[in-house]
């Protein structure tokens, strides 16, 4: 793989479900010559088309698609798999002199990728007794002075009475032989850099009644199309509902419905609901991302301006613009 940064322009197209960014990301595909990645922790999933909203066949054959039924549903899925998965596809989409595009919803995804997933610090559950044990033996004043001598800026960070974080700030450094303010310095400078030097991050967003409205009919789309007999399809093929994957949005759902918990209407009404409560989340989240350029949903023809100035500011060609 390439070494990191990337330097070569990455378009990015975020939103909440149901915002519209499917028939956006085709658009700018077409116009400015790119492949597009999927960020989205579903459409992963074969077998699993029409509750996560998957791009169609047609869809797929105009614009070439990466990360998109890539494993089974009974297959675990995580960031730092996405983090791999998606960094290989912008190596195979640049080798093509072609530009990468990131769409989807999933915001974890997303930061994993532009910042990098920070490593989980170790535990050691022997030491850890050992550690208490000294506690009870040498008391709390003993083993915060002896944190100050290897990890100095912990010390005055915590309470003395903190036994808690006293005993992991000495397991981490045993564990580790590096200070736990070490290691929370090097993840808040890894957070602000990125891989990628030249990196556009687009948001769609609209009214939230609007929105709304649209996961109303997005939903009563995704039932006329066939949702409850996707699900048991899948159930038939031996995928059955206590799957992480069979218990996101609207799988579950209709799993409660086809074992008899809840009646048609319920169904519809709390998968209105909880994808609404998803949105709302979704959208929490981006807003926190300072990189996000926002736009209305309707002002597809900003979006495209916006992406002309920045890949001419690449050096990456207008002329890609047709």
């Amino acid at each position: 793989m390439t070494p990191l940064p990337i330097n070569e322009p990455v378009l990015v197209l975020i939103g909440p479900t149901a915002i519209g960014k499917t028939d956006l990301s085709l658009e700018i595909a077409d116009r400015f010559g790119c492949e597009i990645i999927s960020m989205d922790s579903m459409q992963v999933y074969r077998y699993m088309d029409i509750g996560t909203a998957k791009v169609s066949a047609a869809e797929m054959a105009r614009v070439t698609h990466h990360l998109i039924d890539i494993i089974n549903p009974d297959e675990q899925y995580d960031a730092a798999r996405f983090v791999h998965d998606a960094l290989e596809a912008v190596d195979r989409i640049r080798s093509r002199n072609r530009i990468p595009l990131l769409t989807g919803g999933t915001g974890l995804y997303l930061k994993s990728l532009v910042h990098g997933l920070f490593d989980i610090l170790p535990t050691d559950n022997d030491l850890r007794d050992r550690l208490r044990q000294r506690l009870q033996e040498e008391g709390r004043e003993a083993l915060f002075s002896e944190l100050a001598q290897v990890d100095p800026e912990t010390a005055k960070r915590i309470h003395p009475n903190d036994s808690q974080r006293l005993l992991r700030g000495l397991e981490i450094f045993y564990l580790t032989s590096v200070p736990w303010s070490v290691h929370l310095r090097n993840q808040r400078q890894q957070q602000e850099r990125s891989r990628f030097t030249n990196i556009l991050q687009l948001g769609l967003r609209c009214e939230r009644d609007l929105l709304y409205e649209r996961i109303g009919r997005r939903t009563t789309i995704m039932l006329d199309q066939g949702l409850i007999e996707e699900v048991e399809q899948l159930r038939r093929m031996g995928y059955g509902p206590k799957l992480g994957s069979m218990q996101s949005i609207g799988y579950r759902h209709a799993n409660r419905y086809i074992d008899g918990i809840w009646d048609a209407a319920t169904m519809q009404e709390t998968l209105v609901r909880d994808t609404r409560r998803y949105a709302k989340r979704q959208m929490t989240w981006f807003t926190a991302q300072k990189d996000i350029e926002w736009f209305e949903r309707t002002r597809t023809r900003d979006v495209l301006a916006r992406i002309e100035v920045f890949l001419a500011g690449c050096g990456g060609p207008e002329s890609l613009a047709v």
